[in-house]
Formats: C-alpha cells, sequence, structure tokens
C-alpha cells in the first residue's frame, strides 16, 4: 500500500511540474510488450494519458484496426495494406481520376471514396460536406505521419470510426456543449444567445473535423488520443475550454458573425493550455478510467 501511495504521489508531482509521462511511458511499453496488444488496456491508458510521440502511431493502428492486436501480424497486415494502397492509386490513374501532380490529400481522398462506393463519375462534381471532413483530417494528419500509407489508413480509418462508431454522438455534442457551457459560466452562454450566436458556432469544425484546422498539432494530438480511444465528448471540453479562454474577447463582439469568425481562427500560442485545461474539465465532469497493467 505504501508503494503505492508512493507512486501515486510521484505521479501527481510530476504531472504538476511538468513531467507528465515518466511513469505512464514505463506502464504503456509494458502493455505493448505483449504478444497480444491488449485493447481495452491501450484504450484505457489513452483515455487516462496523452500518448507518448515514439508510440502514438503505433497505439492509433492498433486502436483503429489498421493492424490486428497480435505482433507477429504487423509486418504482414502492413504489407497487405501496402499493397491495396497502390492497386487503388494504380486505378485512378488509369482511370485520370489522379495523376503525377496530385495533391496527397486529394489522392487520400479518391482511395477513399473508391473503396467506399463513392468515387463521383466525373472530377468536375462538386465536393461533398463529407469529403471536406475528410480533406481537413488528411491535411492535419499529413502533418503528423511522415510516411503516406500509413497516414491514408490513418485517415480512413478515422474518418470510418467517425461515420459509425461516433455518428449519433457527434450530432448531439451542440446540445451537450450548451449544457456545460450553462454550468461553468451562465453569462458567456447568456451572451451567446443574445447575439443569436449559439447556433452558428462553428461546430463542424469542432466536432465534424474534431478540430482538425483549428487546433495546432502538438494539441491536436492530445485530443485525438482521446477520440480514438472511444471518447468523442472530450470535443465538447475543448470547445468549453476555449469559450472560457476567449470569453473577454467574445464578449466583446456582438454579432454571431463576428464571434463565429474570432472562433474560427484563434489565436495559435495558448492552445496546448486549451487542451490541458479541457481535459482537467472532462474528467472533472466525466470521471477519470481506471486503469490496471
Amino acid at each position: 500500500m505504501a508503494d503505492d501511495s508512493q507512486r501515486n504521489f510521484r505521479s501527481v508531482y510530476y504531472e504538476k511540474v511538468g513531467f507528465r509521462g515518466v511513469e505512464e511511458k514505463k506502464s504503456l511499453e509494458i502493455l505493448l510488450k505483449d504478444d497480444r496488444l491488449d485493447i481495452e488496456k491501450l484504450c484505457t491508458f489513452s483515455q487516462r494519458f496523452p500518448l507518448p510521440s515514439m508510440y502514438r502511431i503505433l497505439v492509433w493502428k492498433v486502436l483503429l484496426g489498421i493492424i490486428p492486436p497480435h505482433h507477429e501480424s504487423h509486418a504482414l497486415v502492413m504489407k497487405y495494406r501496402k499493397e491495396q494502397y497502390w492497386d487503388i492509386h494504380h486505378a485512378l490513374h488509369v482511370i485520370r481520376f489522379i495523376n503525377d501532380s496530385t495533391p496527397q490529400v486529394d489522392v487520400f481522398l479518391r482511395i477513399h471514396q473508391l473503396e467506399s462506393g463513392k468515387l463521383p463519375r466525373s472530377l468536375a462534381f462538386p465536393l461533398e460536406p463529407e469529403d471536406e471532413v475528410f480533406l481537413a483530417i488528411a491535411k492535419a494528419m499529413e502533418e503528423m505521419v511522415e510516411d503516406p500509407i500509413e497516414c491514408y489508413w490513418l485517415v480512413s480509418c478515422f474518418v470510418n470510426q467517425l461515420n459509425s462508431k461516433h455518428k449519433d454522438s457527434l450530432q448531439q455534442l451542440p446540445k451537450i456543449l450548451e449544457q456545460y457551457l450553462n454550468i461553468e459560466d451562465n453569462r458567456l452562454l447568456m451572451h451567446l444567445k443574445a447575439c443569436a450566436a449559439m447556433s452558428k458556432l462553428p461546430y463542424d469544425l469542432w466536432f465534424k473535423k474534431c478540430f482538425a484546422g483549428c487546433l495546432p498539432e502538438s494539441s491536436l494530438q492530445r485530443v485525438w488520443d482521446k477520440v480514438i480511444s472511444g471518447s468523442c465528448k472530450i470535443l465538447v471540453f475543448v470547445a468549453v475550454e476555449i469559450l472560457l479562454t476567449f470569453k473577454m474577447k467574445i464578449i466583446a463582439l456582438n454579432t454571431a458573425e463576428k464571434i463565429t469568425q474570432f472562433l474560427e481562427n484563434i489565436p495559435q500560442d495558448n492552445t496546448d493550455a486549451i487542451v490541458s485545461k479541457a481535459v482537467d474539465l472532462w474528467r472533472t465532469h466525466c470521471g477519470t478510467p481506471a486503469h490496471s497493467v
């Protein structure tokens, strides 16, 4: 018991002085040494702690089902993923949907469309709203992942997760945002309602695109850790914390258009602190998942 309390004290101390992850990294390494990775434990770890950058892509690939839990299958499955990518890439070249100068994220979109049976009959067809979401997430992921094939599968499987597992929950997030903002700062909520801004907040940017194009890479990764491991509700608390952080600026604006325009282009210099506060707020309202190694 003394060892547990001492360990808990150290973890809290490390967190307070800014050395989060000293012992957590060791815990994750123990989980990753298992012959068969425990998906539930990896989800719980990702919910509780930010993933160390050196392991983030591996954990995301496992949680999104890109590779199976068994270590010995990883190389073979990625070989098949690579072959599948290049087969579709070649087919799109043949039908002239892509060429050597097509931007990488547009290539990703066309591969995803062909895979999901949604490739338009012509390049002249305008992009659908869901395509815009895909491109936003792809542009953000491209900054995080060097290998284009890994990047494609991460984007495609993340978008599929959002459209299946989280689809119903995502539709409820604007209403849930209003509930928590009422708890945290009723005056700010009243101002947004008085300006008729609540219905015009950048919900697509925040919730459908999961803050891609809003937060810089270092902040966005920590938010996506939570979403990929099962909690899209973290998106609500990031939105609440953005509103709280820029409260004085928002209250000084008196139209929905000005408020929305500001929120779509928030300053980028304080976003890590915003995400940290959002995670704390999320834990306060939703609790902390139990974790065992």
